[in-house]
């Protein structure tokens, strides 16, 4: 038996239990009942069998803690995680409703949970990938939140991929990315063919010029991808995120000794509201061909700190921030951040007990349910006449 842990929520609200099932990265699942958030531990990663059984086994020990039957089961938006397929076939088994959360908006609302928090905000969420409600990868977005409902305000310009899920793992493919935005292809084979090869450098350049196997991702973890390996930082990441820890350190390093550099006119806020950073990238190419990467690494987390400031200044309503997903775990981007949030007058939230990746995602999709059932409660209709975001 897994042991199961107890985490007491400031929530004034006393919830009817909800079962949440997690994400497929750093896989936990999570019960919400009363004023509490009962966990399991953390699984891992669902790719591996043995992890997707020890989340079966946990799911059990959450029924079994459940005070009354769960009115929900909640669990990603993709349909091909384990999570998901166990929640729908154990709602399914209970006779009782499965609800798809998006990744990001659970990311905001575990925050909200954790936090106590009612009413609107806006949210930051920063991480790798996420399933957005288009079909596309998300994971730089901007969000209204308002109990369990939510409104995408805009998102990071999305990077293409080459070669897709690989390009997460081989920063020199996002360099070839940037280069292909800015307008730069022909500078692809030059740069890359001594870090890869030729063949390798000119069969991405290809795939980018006719847009073959390259789709698109607004994830703020590829942008990070993109610095590192525009920096000389990282051409293949042996492990989660060394890319952009390997640019945290470099940049801390450089502000521990220097003075933080100028970041006027690295990026552009679009009227689709997407946030452009191409500006940024163009600079830390020319940095980097001067040698000066630890500079170019500070100049990335400040100009990227100042341009979600940025970003969320334009909001016309004065609303709490929230800063959610794994790319907080990034101190010094984190810091940075709040800091200027908060001359903005903003109150800001991040994760202080709960994990800011998706080991603590499962309470944000529980909260979401909750109010979910909720709202169907009070309006006296069934689960699914009430649809679950606006």
């Amino acid at each position: 038996m897994t042991e199961l842990t107890i985490q007491n929520l400031p929530d004034a609200a006393i919830w009817p239990p909800v079962l949440a099932c997690g994400a497929w990265l750093k896989n936990s699942a999570c019960l919400l009942q009363g004023d509490q958030a009962i966990w399991s531990p953390v699984h891992g990663d669902l790719a591996d069998a043995d992890n997707c059984l020890a989340l079966e086994r946990s799911l059990e020990q959450l029924l079994a803690r459940a005070e009354e039957m769960p009115r929900v089961i909640a669990h990603d938006l993709h349909p091909d995680f384990h999570s998901t397929r166990l929640a729908v076939d154990t709602a399914a088994h209970l006779g009782i409703q499965a609800l798809g959360v998006q990744h990001h908006h659970a990311h905001i609302a575990a925050l909200q949970a954790e936090h106590g928090l009612q009413g609107p905000a806006l949210g930051l969420a920063l991480d790798g990938v996420g399933l957005g409600t288009d079909g596309n990868a998300w994971g730089g977005e901007l969000l209204w939140i308002d109990r369990g409902a939510w409104r995408r305000l805009g998102a990071l310009l999305p990077l293409p991929l080459p070669g897709g899920d690989i390009a997460a793992r081989e920063p020199w493919r996002l360099l070839a990315a940037a280069l292909h935005l800015l307008g730069r292809s022909e500078e692809i084979g030059m740069r890359l063919a001594p870090l890869v090869g030729a063949s390798a450098a000119a069969t991405v350049g290809r795939m980018l010029e006719r847009q073959l196997n390259c789709p698109t991702s607004s994830g703020a973890g590829r942008w990070f991808d993109a610095a590192a390996g525009i920096l000389g930082l990282s051409v293949r990441q042996a492990f989660e995120a060394e890319a952009a820890i390997a640019l945290e350190q470099r940049a801390t390093h450089f502000l521990s000794q220097h003075p933080a550099p100028s970041v006027t006119g690295l990026w552009q806020l679009r009227h689709d509201g997407r946030l452009d950073l191409l500006p940024l990238l163009a600079r830390l190419f020319e940095l980097a061909d001067h040698g000066r990467a630890d500079e170019g690494a500070a100049l990335f987390h400040m100009a990227l700190a100042a341009a979600l400031a940025d970003w969320v200044a334009q909001q016309p309503m004065q609303l709490p921030v929230l800063l959610g997903g794994g790319c907080f775990a990034n101190r010094l981007l984190s810091a940075q951040l709040s800091s200027l949030l908060s001359r903005q007058g903003r109150h800001v939230f991040s994760a202080q007990t709960v994990s800011c990746g998706d080991a603590g995602l499962a309470l944000g999709q529980a909260w979401v349910a909750a109010q979910w059932a909720d709202q169907a409660c009070q309006a006296a209709l069934p689960l699914e006449d009430i649809p679950p975001c606006a």
